[in-house]
């Protein structure tokens, strides 16, 4: 395992499962979903077929809200679809490569197919861990279409329609790269920081539209079990413990220290993003959420 399997950013590191878990609250003894007041809202999540992107669409759509999943993959983003419809949510998909026009066009048309789109969360990307010398020019601009431009590209197909109906959200999915750089895959820490500077321009560029732009910036994330298992297996090697409480807690240590002692959870962002996405965040814009357990060690 390397730094490229495990960083302080945001586009798909580790995780768990991407299941629905609501946020809830506790009243009386009973159990009972918090409104974040999304019910008739409709999102457009980009790669939200696997990761972090699975999670943050089945918790819109346990919120209300009709959402878009998004994927190169047709059968993936299918199955997420048929999950959140199995539940009783309303999910449609729109794959393709938002990495060219073309591509983001079709996204863009199948997105608005059925309605305009309220909330669009910017979550495709890539991660590229070459080093200074190792990265090319290509692979710079390769990256950045992937991380910055893709977005952008949704940004310019999706907001003027929220613009028009004075609402709307547009969330870009982070990371703490952007902040606290490493030496290691410079072309993707520097497409981290674009992610976070532009979301602030375009807050900039909303003002008085009643259209939002945020960011939610998460650490190092527990992406699946096959990234659970090669944990396991370098704890082995490195005497990190035998338990998983221990592996994760000693991984956490010496691969992403951060002071809540263990990686984040997929879920633990769709929280985020969720609350961004929602009416109660009217008064957010041009802010940064992290969801790093304390990793980034800035007041800013």
């Amino acid at each position: 395992m390397n730094s490229a399997h495990l960083v302080l950013g945001s586009l798909s590191v580790y995780h768990r499962s991407a299941g629905e878990v609501p946020a809830k609250s506790h009243v009386k003894g009973k159990v009972k979903h918090m409104d974040l007041r999304l019910a008739g809202k409709r999102a457009l999540v980009t790669g939200s077929s696997s990761g972090i992107g699975e999670a943050i669409v089945k918790l819109l759509a346990a919120e209300g809200v009709a959402v878009v999943v998004h994927g190169r993959s047709v059968s993936r983003a299918n199955a997420v679809a048929e999950a959140i419809r199995a539940r009783g949510g309303e999910a449609e998909v729109a794959p393709g490569d938002l990495t060219t026009d073309a591509g983001a066009d079709a996204v863009a048309a199948a997105a608005l197919a059925s309605g305009p789109i309220d909330i669009l969360v910017n979550n495709a990307g890539v991660i590229g861990f070459l080093s200074w010398t190792e990265a090319t020019a290509t692979d710079w601009a390769q990256i950045y279409n992937s991380n910055v431009i893709s977005g952008v590209r949704m940004i310019q197909r999706l907001v003027s329609q929220m613009r028009e109906r004075h609402w709307g959200r547009v969330i870009q999915i982070g990371g703490g790269l952007s902040q606290q750089p490493q030496a290691g895959g410079p072309n993707y820490n520097a497409s981290l920081a674009a992610r976070h500077n532009l979301a602030v321009s375009l807050a900039r560029e909303l003002k008085d539209t009643g259209v939002t732009s945020n960011v939610v910036a998460p650490g190092a994330i527990l992406a699946s079990e096959a990234a659970r298992a090669q944990l396991t297996h370098l704890a082995q090697a490195h005497g990190w413990g035998e338990t998983w409480e221990e592996i994760e807690h000693n991984a956490t240590q010496n691969i992403a220290p951060n002071d809540v002692g263990r990686l984040g959870r997929p879920e633990e962002i769709a929280a985020a993003v969720a609350y961004l996405a929602s009416p109660l965040a009217d008064y957010v814009s041009g802010a940064t959420i992290r969801v790093d357990g304390g990793t980034i060690r800035s007041v800013i």
